[in-house]
């Protein structure tokens, strides 16, 4: 009955690691590099990049259910060998992207549909967790307000529903240990529909500093993250974005119907990661 887990390395991957491990599941935790994980005693580690085929009969040995990360490259060959190997389940982290009626089009959205596809196609059975934005996904203005002291924003009323990644965690946890919910698509929200100038006051609020931000052009933020986002994963943005300034984001309740209780704010997430913005003061 062992669960692998992909992706180990991540902060989703190795917080259901260690639910998974609390609850005394057999857990294997995969990664392209096993030997950087920190695991609790007693769960394997195993190598298995989700881009090399090579790798997955070893990884999906003696395996009964799957987390898997939306890795599309070799995701044929990954369900290919899960099927062999008598897998009964696979919990996908997804994307709510993909509900964009372009989704096709843009960057992001692709790969996880290119995934969600090739799951449907497979006999391997499956439910689908499509989480929005990441709570985590703050994390970034760590470095503007490091060097600038200041955030540029080219959009700071677009929407967004921030989502705590323990959440995450647990909503996969129930499904790989419960049967109830499986084989469904599940749009993970957080409780709370908030902009971007919303989120920089709690974050104030949390770490006891003001968060400052500007004002600027889509054009001039695609320009000051060209050294590390490529063109067309910063368009895909900047399009999300502008199509949510203004508009709250409708929120799910899924992460409840899951696991139980309330989805975590915002808030908490902040004052749990204050640290982090106060270093960068």
């Amino acid at each position: 009955m062992t669960t692998l887990v992909t992706g180990s390395r991540g902060k989703i991957g190795s917080t259901l690691v260690t639910l998974l491990h609390r609850t005394g599941a057999p857990v294997r935790a995969a990664s392209a590099a096993p030997e950087m994980l920190d695991l609790p005693p007693g769960v394997e580690a195993v190598g298995c990049p989700l881009d090399d085929p090579a790798a997955f009969p070893a990884a999906l040995d003696s395996v009964t259910s799957v987390f898997l990360y939306a890795e599309p490259s070799a995701v044929d060959a990954f369900l290919t060998e899960a099927d062999k190997a008598g897998v009964a389940h696979i919990v996908l982290l997804s994307s709510s992207a993909v509900e964009d009626p372009e989704a096709a089009d843009n960057p992001v959205a692709a790969l996880h549909l290119t995934v969600e596809q090739a799951l449907a196609a497979s006999p391997v059975p499956a439910t689908v967790l499509r989480p929005g934005a990441f709570a985590a996904n703050a994390l970034q203005w760590r470095w503007a307000l490091r060097s600038a002291g200041t955030i540029d924003l080219p959009y700071p009323g677009s929407y967004s529903d921030p989502i705590h990644e323990l959440d995450i965690a647990e909503a996969a946890l129930a499904l790989l240990t419960h049967d109830r919910g499986r084989g469904g698509t599940y749009h993970l929200t957080g409780p709370e529909s908030l902009t971007f100038a919303e989120q920089t006051t709690i974050l104030a609020d949390a770490i006891g500093i003001p968060v400052p931000y500007n004002t600027v052009t889509p054009e001039a933020w695609k320009s000051s993250v060209a050294d590390y986002l490529p063109g067309a994963f910063a368009d895909g943005l900047l399009n999300h974005w502008a199509s949510t300034d203004g508009s709250p984001t409708p929120l799910t309740g899924a992460v409840e119907r899951l696991t139980g209780r309330p989805a975590r704010t915002f808030a908490r997430w902040a004052a749990e990661n204050a640290d982090a913005f106060r270093d960068a003061r």
